[in-house]
């Protein structure tokens, strides 16, 4: 390595801090602790080295064959389209049989009957199904309101609802998002009473994602404060029956279903821990929405590779011309760099580093992705964009993933330390 990188004139990192080494390894990254600048590996005796295996375990291989068999038999492209015609954006047989697989219950905590999914175990189920382009809303209902609801319900609720939750009979959505809703998650302006032993809710929430059919919400609101102040915004559960609750379905570009909700003083429980439980939440759904992501993006490359191969133009294959070949290693970069960030996050798993290596993986895998789904239909041409082919459907998705919960460029500022 040229010494020169080498410069003191480059800002210090604490020693100990885990940057990745610039020439990596497909199958195990190697990191290294440096003094000098990150993703630099200065070649120093003191320097500790170790390497982080990404082969999976036995338990993961087998969650990854169980979710590609539940692909290969309930979907190829039409059934897909067929699903998001029902009313909630997705099958409800299918959602009964991800439940008897296991899969709902899987990312729910041991104690509760769930299998207590780790990082890589999430990511691993949730490439696969974005590979499948899956509609099933396994991120919005399990991996965040679902958990959400276990890690903070009070016992008395918790007992009532957990087994179903378990199975897939009931769902649960998070209805936190507001029209006046600004960057990051603290931005409430719905107003919570207190009412006895309960607290009565008034307001609307626009924007929740997966909450058609819903059996109830978790729902954010202020019970002291202003909208943006970080203190006085609490986590309330709602079921979906209760008075003066109405709601409003609403497609997304990608098909399925979003839900405008409002509440005009409902009877709601209070959870605990507030909106710092939502963002320990968000992060874990960002890692399985970055994983999703990155399974559609190797899926409709692959697609892609496919058409160029047997798609001839001038009476040759589209794929031999050399700027075309240029254009796909490029997107094929895109997506192994992608891999590399979501495994940085996955190598920081239950430790402090993990909430900002995620957001970092999230911002660039959410301007990837668009960037790669445009080439794709680009490739194909205007039948690119129908809903006839997969690159149509999962372009559509990826939009979708990119813009949600919140922009790229939040991902990166939150990264950045700039938005918390």
């Amino acid at each position: 390595m040229n010494s020169s990188l080498a410069s003191p004139s480059y800002p210090a990192v604490p020693a100990g801090t885990i940057v990745p080494r610039p020439n990596f390894r497909p199958q195990c990254l190697t990191f290294c602790a440096a003094e000098d600048h990150p993703s630099i590996v200065v070649k120093r005796n003191y320097r500790r080295e170790w390497k982080v295996n990404f082969e999976l375990n036995e338990d993961e291989e087998m969650l990854k064959a169980l979710t590609e068999r539940f692909v290969v038999d309930h979907y190829d492209h039409d059934s897909r389209r067929a699903f998001l015609s029902e009313p909630n954006g997705f099958s409800r047989k299918n959602w009964d049989f991800l439940g008897e697989l296991g899969l709902i219950a899987a990312p729910f905590p041991e104690e509760l009957g769930g299998l207590g999914l780790d990082g890589t175990a999430i990511a691993t189920v949730f490439e696969a199904l974005g590979h499948g382009l899956v509609v099933e809303p396994l991120a919005e209902n399990v991996v965040l309101a679902g958990r959400l609801f276990a890690l903070t319900a009070p016992e008395d609720l918790k007992a009532e609802w957990i087994e179903d939750l378990l199975t897939g009979t009931r769902r649960l959505a998070l209805a936190h998002a507001e029209a006046g809703t600004r960057d990051g998650l603290i931005w409430v302006e719905t107003k919570a009473n207190a009412d006895g032993g309960s607290y009565r809710i008034t307001g609307s929430k626009p924007y929740c994602i997966a909450g058609g059919g819903a059996d109830g919400y978790i729902v954010s609101a202020r019970v002291s404060g202003a909208p943006g102040d970080r203190d006085g915004a609490e986590l309330f559960f709602v079921p979906a029956d209760a008075e003066g609750l109405k709601t409003r379905d609403w497609p997304l570009a990608d098909g399925s279903v979003a839900t405008d909700i409002t509440l005009d003083d409902v009877v709601a429980t209070r959870l605990e821990g507030g909106l710092g439980a939502l963002a320990e939440a968000e992060q874990v759904a960002t890692l399985a929405r970055s994983a999703e992501a990155l399974g559609i993006m190797a899926r409709i490359f692959e697609e892609t590779i496919e058409y160029l191969r047997t798609r001839d133009q001038f009476g040759v294959p589209l794929g031999s011309f050399q700027a075309i070949q240029h254009r796909m290693v490029a997107q094929y970069a895109a997506i192994e760099r992608s891999r590399a960030l979501l495994n940085l996050a996955l190598v920081s798993w239950g430790t402090d580093d993990f909430a900002r290596n995620v957001q970092g993986a999230r911002a660039f895998i959410a301007d990837a992705s668009v960037t790669l789904g445009h080439e794709m239909i680009q490739f194909h041409g205007g039948m690119g964009v129908t809903d006839e082919l997969a690159v149509g459907g999962g372009h559509k998705r990826l939009l979708v993933l990119s813009r949600w919960p919140e922009p790229a460029q939040s991902a990166l500022d939150r990264f950045a330390g700039l938005l918390h």
